[in-house]
């Protein structure tokens, strides 16, 4: 992109207020992970500044996101808190995510169907707001949403009012920060902010305590094959997850710049970006919807935005940690709870009422999976039973485009042909691909709405543009019926890829003729008709004689 004035300004512009909004969001989600608040900041630096330098969304701010957090949060429960094999999954899943990019999986991540999406951002959003019930009340809560509304009745039992009344504050304010203020100072920074000089001065409540400064340490990778399995299973996820968040948002950034990127290189860039994080002690982030937004209607139009918002996390970080440890566990709940809100899909569940049963039923399973399963079997189950939902779809109506003539025929020529064979002659035309879907029950349909007495049966191929294997053998099954019956089959209009598919699965083509229109078919099933009229008149003469 051709860089001016005007671009570099707005750019640094952006890239400052989206860093002023990250940086409360960062701390929070890093917390909130079990890796502490500084992870939180370094996965903020480390994603934002590569995943804008090799990324293929010019506008869009990277980092720590709630779906991510969550997945964290699961793992570091599982390994009682091993930072390093945490961090390597970490890495691991940055690399799954280059390697994505160059296989060119993000276009066929961008097919998962809307309601599965919904679904689990939706009970993502629900597992964040699990999670920090406990914080917000004043207790521990455990890395999984179960556990967390296990421990839920003794938390309300044992309300700490002080830390509630500084959390609900602080969610108060993230809320109702007048819109005008937010330009200049964001809500969720103002709250954090005024959260911590009313606990200072006010409150008795947990807070961070002490947090280093300063550069990060690097954290290589390291191998435990006792833990193998769990840390390729989370490194998918995330990588996965990863993905699906980040595409998501350069699909809001393309409606809002009116822009194209490139999925293929944003995964990649992605990648770079978590690879990087693992590597300096950050937890795993993605392209951030709210971040991104921000950076754009402050300015920021290219990749120097987002370099800009890390360089400005990293200024803060070197000096940050002695102001940061005074910060309350209760204001950074309020924020995420308002996180966890946004995460949630409003505005599909105010309208899933009025749209097809179905997809709310897919939408409520997968939220329902995601909050008390997994993330993984979630995404799975939903795009299973939204392919199999699809595919039933398309095979009913492949199903009823497959047309009984005569009543559809527009030539006068075949009309009158097919008129003269009378109810001899039954000719159906497939439409449309022929997939498995249909398959099942194309047999079915061709001899259940066979004229009773047909002597010939034609299937006529013209508007068929492909078949698959299943629509073969049953092609081939209704040659066998045919047979069996005492029919003759024809096949017509078929063009060279159906053609060399059924002859090639069947060593050679099914049915007693094979014709290059319905006229040629008709046709000859006319002459065959005749003939054997014929043979049928010339025995009985014989007879009478």
């Amino acid at each position: 992109m051709t860089f001016n004035r005007d671009t570099i300004a707005g750019d640094i512009t952006g890239g400052i207020t989206a860093g002023v909004v990250a940086l409360p969001l960062a701390l929070a989600l890093g917390v909130a992970s079990g890796l502490g608040p500084m992870a939180g900041i370094y996965g903020a630096i480390a994603v934002g500044f590569f995943a804008a330098l090799f990324g293929g969304t010019a506008s869009q701010i990277s980092g720590p996101t709630g779906p991510m957090v969550v997945v964290l949060a699961g793992l570091f429960a599982s390994l009682s808190g091993d930072v390093a094999l945490i961090f390597t999954t970490v890495m691991l899943a940055g690399v799954l995510q280059i390697v994505f990019g160059f296989l060119g999986v993000g276009q066929y991540i961008r097919l998962v169907p809307y309601p599965v999406i919904s679904g689990f951002m939706t009970g993502i959003g629900a597992i964040i707001i699990i999670l920090q019930m406990g914080p917000l009340l004043g207790h521990d809560s455990p890395g999984d949403p179960l556990g967390a509304m296990a421990k839920l009745p003794n938390a309300i039992m044992d309300i700490n009012f002080a830390n509630l009344a500084l959390g609900l504050g602080t969610l108060a304010l993230v809320f109702f920060w007048p819109t005008r203020i937010g330009k200049y100072l964001p809500g969720p920074l103002a709250a954090l902010i005024i959260g911590t000089l009313a606990a200072f001065f006010l409150f008795d409540v947990p807070v961070l305590g002490d947090i280093p400064s300063g550069l990060p340490s690097l954290h290589w990778p390291v191998f435990e094959q006792s833990k193998a399995l769990l840390i390729m299973e989370a490194a998918f996820i995330l990588a996965v997850l990863g993905s699906i968040d980040s595409l998501l948002t350069s699909l809001v950034a393309d409606n809002m710049t009116r822009q194209r990127h490139d999925s293929n290189r944003e995964l990649i860039g992605q990648g770079i970006g978590n690879t990087v994080a693992g590597l300096i002690g950050g937890i795993a982030g993605a392209g951030a919807t709210m971040r991104t937004v921000v950076n754009i209607r402050s300015g920021g139009k290219t990749r120097v935005s987002g370099m800009v918002h890390a360089l400005l996390l990293l200024t803060i970080v070197l000096g940050l940690g002695p102001l940061a440890s005074n910060i309350p566990l209760a204001v950074l709940a309020g924020i995420l709870v308002k996180v966890g809100l946004d995460i949630i899909d409003w505005s599909y569940i105010k309208r899933a009422n009025h749209g097809p049963r179905w997809d709310l039923a897919l939408m409520v399973l997968v939220l329902s999976l995601t909050v008390f399963v997994d993330l993984i079997t979630a995404v799975a189950a939903g795009v299973v039973l939204a392919a199999l939902a699809f595919v039933k779809q398309v095979g009913q109506l492949q199903i009823a485009s497959l047309k009984n003539m005569p009543e559809h025929l527009d030539s006068e020529v075949e009309k009158a042909c097919l008129a003269e064979c009378g109810d001899r002659v039954a000719l159906f035309e497939f439409s449309g691909p022929l997939s498995f879907g249909a398959a099942a029950d194309l047999g079915h349909h061709v001899r259940e709405h066979s004229e009773v007495g047909s002597r010939v049966l034609i299937l006529d191929f013209s508007s068929v543009p492909f078949l698959d294997v299943s629509a073969v053998l049953a092609v081939e099954t209704i040659a066998s019926d045919a047979a069996s019956s005492g029919k003759l089959l024809y096949l017509a209009g078929m063009n060279a890829a159906v053609q060399k598919i059924l002859t090639g699965m069947n060593k050679g083509m099914p049915g007693n003729g094979v014709y290059a229109t319905r006229l040629d078919a008709l046709e000859a099933a006319q002459s065959a008709i005749k003939a054997n009229d014929n043979r049928a008149g010339t025995v009985l003469g014989a007879v009478a004689m």
